[in-house]
């Protein structure tokens, strides 16, 4: 918890080039939760969450200057506690999809009541993973096409690791043992002891158990 979150109503940043929408948001929701800022670029919504690292921020998908996977990728290392709510008008496959393999844990569209917009920003902020019904099937669907295969990735921590490397921290986070991974892998334990080693060095990681909660905060398991 941050020092502006006060218990019951998590801190918000709300991130959208459109002011009005802005203002129509924090009008709906603002007795709900805290907003404690706002940003209509990636360039300021990087300065902002890094600077007020709030429980959640609500980010459009598509800004100025850039969208919502470039302030994924920008903010992740400076705001680790965070989660990402991606709030849009767009409901195109890819659109939800990038931006969910970026690291948000939910996408709601637009068209969301204040009262369920609430709920989800209290959802995401507690841990839960939030879509608008009618996305979740494809967005399951294309994580499940890619179920073992290297991760799809703009988190620089994860791009030092090589694709094998992915595929033995995703098996590991799963609770698989070495020797299953093996099997899965069709390559000797011992290699799988040194593919594990080096996920930990890289990741500056120092059990099993961190790696499975760094795994599970990426969504990547």
């Amino acid at each position: 918890m941050t020092s502006h979150e006060p218990a019951g109503r998590p801190t918000v940043v709300l991130v959208d080039d459109h002011a009005m929408f802005r203002a129509g948001v924090r009008a709906e929701i603002g007795q709900s939760v805290d907003i404690v800022g706002e940003a209509s670029t990636v360039a300021e919504a990087v300065a902002t969450i890094a600077h007020l690292k709030p429980a959640v921020v609500l980010l459009d998908v598509h800004l100025p200057d850039g969208g919502g996977p470039a302030v994924l990728a920008a903010v992740r290392a400076q705001a680790p506690d965070t989660q990402f709510l991606a709030l849009s008008v767009s409901d195109a496959a890819e659109d939800v999809i990038s931006v969910i393999r970026s690291g948000a844990r939910g996408y709601v569209t637009k068209t969301i009541s204040g009262a369920d917009l609430t709920d989800a920003i209290r959802r995401v902020a507690e841990g839960d993973v939030v879509f608008s019904p009618r996305l979740a099937g494809f967005v399951l669907d294309a994580f499940r096409d890619s179920d073992i295969g290297p991760v799809p990735s703009t988190d620089p921590e994860l791009d030092q690791l090589t694709p094998r490397e992915q595929e033995v921290l995703r098996l590991l986070a799963r609770g698989y043992s070495y020797r299953e991974i093996g099997a899965e892998l069709f390559i000797s334990i011992k290699t799988v002891e040194t593919h594990a080693s080096n996920v930990l060095r890289k990741l500056q990681l120092s059990s099993r158990h961190q790696l499975t909660r760094w795994a599970a905060d990426r969504r990547i398991v």
